[in-house]
């Protein structure tokens, strides 16, 4: 059974075209950003225990397939970054884990993304792939803020998912590069819960880098 990507991750888009379209003129707080991002596993099982070991699993072999998905509709892979993710499962009441991985993508508009999303969706039974487009804080389209943040581990995350109740029921979870970065998107009225969940991590708040732009769940 598939089921709905944890991935609370994302940096994004600078193009607003379809598909294929070329570069837009970035704004200067999306300059940094790729065309898109989308942030997609092709795990269907919850897993429960840290010590799994399918949570060890590179996803290879799904980066090569994803990446052949992006150029088959005409956008550009841009790169891809393997994570560990950490969520809070309602159901279960504890703790569930995933690697996922968070892909680049150049030459692709909002709708071109959004497509994007719902084939890799499809093709590997996920009830939902995340996707993240970088947009100027005063856009109308802004509803969403991604932090990114040196000094985290896996590990912190989780037992800090577990002393906070209100940020796992709100947050739901993040996730963590390999190389210790933090990477958690939340709503926008919810940014101020994020600053008090990263503090517990013991993030340097003058160390992370704020994002601002528009997220959704395709499903």
């Amino acid at each position: 059974m598939g089921r709905r990507l944890g991935v609370l991750v994302a940096v994004g888009v600078l193009v607003l075209g379809a598909v294929g379209a070329g570069p837009a003129q970035a704004a200067p707080e999306t300059r940094d950003c790729p065309a898109g991002e989308l942030f997609a596993t092709n795990n269907t099982a919850v897993i429960t225990d840290p010590d799994d070991p399918r949570l060890e699993d590179r996803l290879h072999r799904f980066d090569r397939e994803v990446r052949a998905v992006i150029r088959a509709h005409g956008a550009r892979p841009a790169g891809s970054t393997l994570l560990d993710g950490v969520f809070w499962s309602v159901d279960l009441k504890r703790a569930t884990y995933e690697r996922s991985r968070k892909f680049d993508v150049d030459r692709v508009g909002a709708a071109g993304l959004r497509h994007l999303a719902d084939t890799v969706r499809k093709e590997y039974a996920q009830e939902a792939v995340l996707t993240f487009r970088c947009l100027p804080r005063t856009s109308p389209r802004t509803d969403a803020a991604e932090i990114e943040a040196p000094g985290v581990s896996a590990t912190a995350l989780r037992e800090a998912l577990l002393a906070d109740p209100e940020a796992r029921d709100r947050l739901g979870g993040g996730s963590v590069a390999l190389d210790g970065r933090l990477l958690l998107v939340t709503p926008l009225a919810d940014l101020p819960l994020a600053r008090r969940f990263a503090d517990r991590l013991g993030v340097d708040w003058t160390t992370a880098k704020i994002r601002y732009g528009d997220s959704e769940f395709v499903s």
